[in-house]
């Protein structure tokens, strides 16, 4: 077994910068077998443990004073099975890493979010989405899964093994037990039109069941202090593929959305008067576009400009209210909010704890620069978004509790009903899990 510290003097950060945590160990297992060594290790010495992918969370759902699991050694595609369509994987294995391996074998996900830096079981546990009139969130894309359990052996479950554990395990916050392997539903590799255009927001809202309905994949980002939103709408294409050209690419993927931008929220922090003067411009810096490639390409984007979020899900018909609320909020109000709001959509699932659980869903993500004060933006923000019986997104930043939330999610009492049967010494428990599930 291998250890290895994160940071000097033991401290590990996640990516925004805004969760620390000092565990007593950390552990890079190189097998399953031993994961679960370390497992019934942390046991014996009486001390919770946790998973941690690539800390793009940005809620202390991985964060533990006890033992903190590495996954990075526990990689790679361990089978596909062109067949019955589908790909199993291991649980450290980065988005990314996967996507492109998929293109080699011709194969693809259907839906994706908009980055893929997180590992594949961070991104499923904590309900990581794209936006979609039919394809759902990636937890939704699970055929099956692997569970290593606080006794450190490992469940297999799917919807005919283990069916309870799979229908909550998908999106289990890392309270139920550690994944270990995750399969997913692929198909044979595609081609998406994006097309890519300014919208003033009043039109967006009022077509926005239109635009949902007439594309398969549909989003916009509203700029604060602005009527203006850049929309996204992805439709499968028969192709050719006409890619983004690399000149091109760089200047509004690389230099606008990233360089640029990231000037911008520095001037926008030293000096926030200027914020509405930066919004403008942003939102008519980036012009329409239409291009076709394959569904990594298209889906996912480099994000290197580090913020802090909070994204709640509404039921699909409230969100013009509530947006519009945002934006009154925002006008009536002192703030200055440099960075766009982002909206996406999802079709119901069946998924115990899915934001999408049980009902049509849209996505509001608020966001702050890092460094700038955030607080007053995003309890003004929520206090909107619960008053339309928002869910949280389980990696966003929120202050709700396991009263609100057994509110909200109809099926809240048969996950902590299973947490109760699998885990119940709390091995897997933290301060975040204690707060949204109760002790």
């Amino acid at each position: 077994m291998s250890t290895t510290a994160s940071g000097k003097s033991g401290t590990w950060r996640n990516w925004a910068g805004n969760v620390t945590a000092r565990p007593v160990r950390e552990v890079t297992p190189a097998s399953v077998e031993e994961l679960s060594a370390a497992v019934r290790k942390a046991a014996e010495d009486g001390l919770t443990v946790k998973a941690v992918g690539t800390g793009h969370s940005f809620t202390a759902a991985a964060a533990t004073d006890g033992v903190l699991i590495h996954p990075q050694l526990l990689t790679g595609i361990r089978k596909i099975d062109r067949a019955a369509g589908t790909v199993t994987v291991e649980a450290g294995t980065p988005l990314k890493r996967l996507n492109v391996a998929l293109a080699r074998e011709g194969l693809s996900l259907t839906n994706m979010g908009d980055i893929m830096e997180q590992t594949v079981s961070g991104a499923t546990s904590t309900g990581t989405h794209g936006t979609g009139r039919d394809s759902a969130s990636i937890a939704a894309q699970l055929k099956g899964l692997e569970l290593m359990t606080a006794d450190g052996t490992v469940l297999t479950c799917s919807e005919e093994e283990n069916p309870d554990v799979f229908a909550a395990a998908r999106i289990g916050l890392g309270a139920l037990g550690i994944v270990t392997a995750l399969t997913f539903a692929v198909e044979p590799v595609f081609l998406l039109t994006a097309r890519e255009e300014p919208m003033p927001l009043d039109q967006v809202l009022a077509e926005f069941d239109e635009l949902c309905a007439e594309n398969e994949h549909f989003e916009f980002y509203w700029f604060p202090h602005t009527g203006s939103t850049t929309t996204k709408r992805n439709n499968r294409s028969a192709g050719p593929e006409r890619p983004v050209g690399r000149v091109s690419g760089w200047f509004e993927d690389e230099f606008l959305s990233n360089n640029v931008f990231q000037v911008a929220n520095w001037v926008g922090r030293a000096a926030p008067a200027t914020i509405p003067a930066i919004a403008g411009l942003s939102s008519r810096l980036l012009s329409a576009r239409t291009y076709t490639d394959i569904p990594y390409k298209v889906f996912t984007s480099p994000r290197r400009v580090r913020f802090l979020e909070m994204e709640y899900a509404v039921p699909r018909e409230a969100l013009p209210e509530t947006l519009r609320e945002l934006k009154a909020m925002i006008d009536r109000s002192n703030l200055r909010i440099s960075f766009p709001v982002e909206v996406r959509t999802a079709p119901a699932d069946d998924i115990t704890l899915s934001t999408a659980s049980g009902r049509d869903s849209a996505y509001i993500a608020v966001h702050m620069f890092r460094g700038t004060p955030y607080q007053a933006y995003f309890t003004a923000a929520e206090r909107i978004f619960t008053a339309h019986e928002g869910r949280p997104h389980w990696g966003k930043v929120h202050t709700r509790d396991a009263e609100y939330l057994a509110e909200v999610y109809p099926r809240f009492g048969e996950f902590t009903a299973l947490r109760d049967r699998l885990d119940p010494d709390r091995r897997f428990g933290n301060r975040y899990l204690r707060r949204v599930l109760g002790a």
